[in-house]
Formats: structure tokens, sequence, C-alpha cells
């Protein structure tokens, strides 16, 4: 009898163990999921703004979407910062989310009473900063690999 219960204890140890290594490669591959529509956003925005920054000089239609646009862009980096990162992903999600406040200052500096001041964004870092998130694709490739 005593085998028995020792038998089930180790058996059921060794599934509960399993159950935890699946969930935890489960949240890993569902956070570089995440991270990648991230970047993704940021790269698409990244190949937009040169022209919607050069309508929104002249057309106030495109100046009003240009300002939606980053109003957006500012709620997007809200919620990945607030993403939870599995442990094997910290090191990397901490990187987007340092990149992302450079990226949110830049943006909110651009703003000056709610509307966009297109001198401040075209002079600003902004296309390096999300030429520099968009790199972060390797580390969260090597991740989901």
């Amino acid at each position: 009898m005593r085998k028995i219960i020792i038998s089930f204890a180790l058996l059921s140890s060794i599934l509960l163990s399993g159950c935890s290594v699946l969930e935890e490669v489960n949240s890993s591959m569902e956070y570089v999921n995440e991270a990648t529509e991230h970047i993704n956003t940021w790269k698409d925005f990244g190949e937009e703004a040169p022209q919607l920054i050069q309508d929104a000089a002249s057309d106030t239609n495109a100046k009003d979407e240009l300002e939606t646009r980053l109003n957006e862009m500012l709620v997007e980096i809200d919620e990945f910062n607030n993403t939870d990162a599995p442990a094997i992903a910290e090191s990397v999600h901490q990187q987007i989310v340092d990149k992302n406040q450079e990226l949110q200052d830049v943006l909110e500096n651009a703003m000056v009473d709610g509307e966009v001041a297109l001198e401040k964004l075209q002079n600003s870092e902004l296309y390096t900063l999300i030429d520099e998130v968009t790199t972060m694709m390797n580390l969260l490739e090597e991740l989901g690999s």
C-alpha cells in the first residue's frame, strides 16, 4: 500500500511539474506574439509617419489624423508596458519598455495643448527610436525558437 501511495505521489508530482513547464512555454509564446504585434505596429507607423507629417503640414484633416495616430501610439505604449512578461522574457520586455518610454517622451514633447507641433516631431529622434524598437524583433525571434 505504501508503495502505491509513494508511486501515486511521485507520478502526481511529475505531472504537475510537466503542466507548469507547458504553461510557461504557452505564456512565452503568447508574449512573443504580443510583443511582435507591438513592434510591427511601430514599424508600420514608422513607414507611414513621414507621409503623415508631410501631409499634415498643408492639410488640417491630415494633421488631425496624425494627432489621432500619435494618441493611438501612446495608448499602445501604455497597453504593452502593462503586459505581464513571463520570466524568460523579462529582460527583453524591459528593453522594449525602456524604448517605449523614450518614444512616449518624444510623442508627448511633440504635442502642445493636444495638437502636434510638426517641427518638434520632425526634429525629434522618432525614426531612430522606431528603428531601435524594430531591431528588437531579433530578440523576440530568439525567444520564440
